[in-house]
């Protein structure tokens, strides 16, 4: 296994010299990649369609099991402020007719669920996506929020990488990587090959491990995924990727065993690049039924919740086969 250094780069360091797409579209763009789903992706996309079958990729809310989050955030809070008790004593709403109804509101972190991050949600020397100022981020996003996400949508062609059934595995393991070069081979495996400006969703399985083990799944967090190197970033530079899609909380392994960083594709690929990220995706009815059919590749579709100045909202994508 490689150990990281004892001295851990800082992301100007380390990013130095990797691509950027700031001003690719224009001075005002708050979108980045996701202007690669032009409406012929969008129509390549329902190309994919066949069958009719739809999926949908969001985790439960309020999970009675649980609901897996980064470590820090709690989960979601719903409480029910109104239902037929209400009604057993004075002070019920009152309305001609007398109907009755049940009402109720979450108390939740914005990406505490199946989410969008904003591009603006993460960044490094005092610079978020497009070269905005980090100072924009305050008290709320003026720059690069969810907003822009949630009023385009995201629709296009979406292909399953299931890394986690290529290497034979229920799971991935807590810190095990992956390339681009093995997602190529896990798509050829399936018989099927990643082209340009496709949506990568990419399962491992791994939230599986917070329902088999509680709050131990948090001990030595640390997710499987993406691992950097200058050849990925170039590869999803090359390829126009608009959008990773993942079943993780974070969609990259957490900290990078070659050089010790933390996220450092959020770096690379959100800030530098405008590659929209989602995360804490359900895969598994999907991955069953192309596992089942042998057709990995679908219509996407997306657009999250519509939050003035947020850095992530929840959403509910489909997958159209």
């Amino acid at each position: 296994m490689t150990q990281a250094p004892e001295t851990v780069p800082e992301l100007t360091e380390l990013l130095a010299d990797a691509p950027t797409n700031w001003g690719k579209w224009g001075a005002d763009d708050e979108v980045g990649a996701l202007n690669y789903l032009t409406a012929a992706e969008v129509l390549r996309g329902v190309a994919e369609v066949k069958d009719g079958k739809v999926f949908t990729l969001q985790r439960i809310i309020g999970d009675p099991k649980g609901d897996p989050v980064w470590p820090g955030r709690t989960p979601a809070e719903r409480t029910q402020i109104l239902d037929e008790s209400s009604w057993d004593g004075d002070g019920a709403p009152d309305y001609p007719g007398g109907l009755h109804y049940a009402d109720d509101k979450i108390n939740a972190f914005l990406q505490g669920s199946t989410q969008y991050d904003a591009l603006g949600h993460l960044w490094y020397d005092g610079k978020i996506w497009n070269g905005y100022d980090a100072r924009t981020t305050v008290g709320g996003l003026d720059k690069a929020s969810v907003q822009p996400i949630a009023e385009r949508g995201v629709v296009g062609r979406g292909i399953l990488l299931d890394m986690a059934r290529f290497r034979g595995k229920k799971t991935l393991d807590k810190g095990e990587t992956f390339t681009h070069e093995d997602l190529i081979a896990c798509a050829a495996a399936q018989g099927t090959e990643i082209k340009p400006r496709d949506i990568l969703v990419i399962r491992t399985n791994f939230l599986q491990l917070f329902f088999d083990e509680g709050e131990s799944f948090y001990e030595g967090f640390n997710e499987p995924g993406l691992v950097y190197s200058p050849e990925l970033v170039q590869w999803f530079q090359d390829m126009e990727i608009p959008n990773l899609v993942t079943d993780t909380i974070a969609n990259e392994v957490t900290t990078d065993p070659n050089n010790g960083v933390a996220l450092v594709l959020h770096s690379a690929l959100m800030r530098n690049l405008g590659v929209t990220l989602t995360e804490i995706a359900d895969l598994e009815g999907l991955a069953d039924d192309c596992a089942g059919d042998k057709r990995y590749t679908f219509m996407y579709a997306a657009a999250p919740l519509n939050v003035a100045k947020a850095a992530g909202s929840p959403v509910n994508p489909l997958a159209i086969k």
